[in-house]
């Protein structure tokens, strides 16, 4: 899962604030903070960029 969020994060064509966001959703920030911003962002993801998390998916994959 690891090294597909790191592949995820440098793909281009996923827009770069909406994966700053995304890091920082995963920030140990205490309280239900974190988990929302991850909500929210999870929503846009999704819908507008699935395929490029799939590619990830894939290329993270063990041989």
């Amino acid at each position: 899962m690891l090294r597909a969020l790191r592949i995820a994060a440098a793909d281009k064509r996923i827009p770069r604030p909406l994966r700053w966001i995304a890091a920082l959703g995963l920030l140990p920030i205490p309280g239900p903070l974190d988990e929302v911003i991850l909500l929210l962002v999870a929503l846009p993801l999704a819908l507008l960029y699935r395929r490029p998390l799939a590619e990830a998916w894939r290329r993270a994959a063990p041989d």
